[in-house]
């Protein structure tokens, strides 16, 4: 089976290439891969390279396919897993592997990643229990499974006590008041998106420096539907306020009960301290990229006050199936999440381009060949092209969300990948 991949040589060495894959053993399944969803984690090791504690050493002679959040079809299952798998069943891959190697598929294997029109899945993927069937409505649901799994497994590590018996209850407080500083971004958005419906929070302040990304927020994440699941849902420029702190005090009636910090900056983290309410729990939940980034939080409060620090990263397979259940259920919107969508020929640009963020999730569709296109601009780009123009009516159905009805038109009417000359 041929496939064409992009694949990492090196640190920002990319290359998008065709070649053949190996038979599957009996032990391994051949996917067909539909979506792949883009993680600035996979910016940080394709700029790392080597240096990247997932990436093998050796890439320069055995290149691994990038890509970890992905959604496919079954096309071949190996003969000890027929019992199991069946041909045509859809899946996503849960990467984080928790291997001794650190190693993990979209980052470590030579045949298996999200940015690959074909896959393998190999033994060690499946005896951990990290193939999962998806049977949501949408390939690119799929896809978003693995970053809004991150942002359950931040839910679910948040906690609280009651000081009068030292009992301890797990999750954010339901009926409580959350803010997420920096969140106008992908995985805030997937924050807000959890916030009302899964945990019942009754309050939810989105606070961030750019109006540009607070008003593409609030328009795909709407005050009007988080007030439908009983949320009242604010968004803030604390840049504009002289005391942001004595803002979002003012705004929470005293403080939060949890607060996520989505950027890994210092300020944010004593921003969070001080705006937390009596056992307030702070997740600092985004990832610094250096190893030494001290931050300050007052100990006085973290004795009386009970306030409480965690920090979450990635998620495990029961994260996967919780996500899978909520997307099923529609109990989240991942279409709120998706800014752009992209074919694989655009996959290394748009890669390099993470180096300055913009949008939110943009959605890789492996076997069709566009560029990245904003999904705000199909209207435009629908004046001279019947495809997006298609597209656009779809999404103006969906109030101006990507959605299953979209990906379905694109995939069928879509151009398709060359996969004897990708380049």
């Amino acid at each position: 089976m041929k496939t064409t991949a992009v694949r990492l040589y090196g640190s920002m060495d990319l290359r998008l290439e065709s070649f053949e894959l190996p038979a599957i053993t009996d032990d391994e399944v051949l996917l067909r891969v539909v979506t792949d969803s883009l993680c600035a984690s996979t910016y940080k090791a394709v700029k790392q390279g080597t240096a990247h504690k997932r990436v093998p050493p050796d890439v320069a002679t055995r290149p691994i396919i990038i890509g970890h959040e992905m959604c496919g079809e079954i096309i071949g299952v190996g003969a000890n897993l027929t019992d199991k798998w069946k041909m045509g069943q859809h899946i996503v891959i849960q990467p984080a592997l928790k291997l001794e190697s650190g190693y993990d598929p979209g980052y470590s294997y030579p045949y298996i990643g999200g940015s690959a029109t074909y896959a393998v899945v190999p033994k060690i993927v499946l005896e951990r229990d990290c193939m999962i069937p998806f049977e949501g409505d949408s390939y690119f649901g799929g896809s978003l499974v693995e970053s809004l799994g991150c942002v359950l497994r931040g839910f679910k590590g948040l906690y609280h006590t009651d000081y009068t018996n030292y009992v301890r209850t797990d999750g954010a407080k339901r009926g409580g008041r959350m803010a997420i500083l920096g969140g106008a971004g992908p995985m805030g958005l997937g924050t807000v998106e959890l916030a009302a419906g899964y945990a019942g929070v009754r309050q939810v302040v989105v606070t961030d420096l750019s109006d540009e990304r607070l008003a593409y927020a609030a328009a795909h994440s709407t005050p009007a539907q988080a007030a439908e699941k009983g949320c009242e849902l604010i968004y803030l420029n604390t840049s504009n306020e002289a005391d942001p702190v004595a803002k979002l005090l003012e705004l929470s009636d005293g403080g939060f009960d949890d607060v996520f910090v989505m950027v890994p900056v210092p300020a944010l983290f004593a921003m969070a301290e001080q705006i937390c309410r009596e056992d307030g729990c702070i997740n600092f939940f985004a990832g610094p990229a250096v190893h030494n980034l001290q931050g300050s939080l007052n100990l006085y409060r973290l004795h009386y006050d009970g306030i409480h620090v965690v920090g979450t990263a990635g998620s495990i397979p029961e994260d996967t199936r919780d996500t899978i259940h909520l997307i099923e259920e529609k109990a989240v919107n991942p279409g709120a999440l998706v800014s752009h969508i992209l074919g694989l020929r655009a996959v290394a640009d748009t890669i390099f381009a993470m180096e300055k963020p913009n949008g939110a999730k943009k959605v890789c569709y492996t076997g069709i060949d566009i560029p990245l296109v904003a999904v705000e601009d199909l209207p435009k780009l629908g004046k001279t092209d019947p495809l997006y123009a298609a597209l656009a009516d779809i999404v103006a159905k969906n109030g101006g969300l990507w959605c299953a009805e979209a990906e379905a038109y694109l995939l069928a009417h879509g151009p398709k990948m060359d996969e004897v000359n990708p380049v």
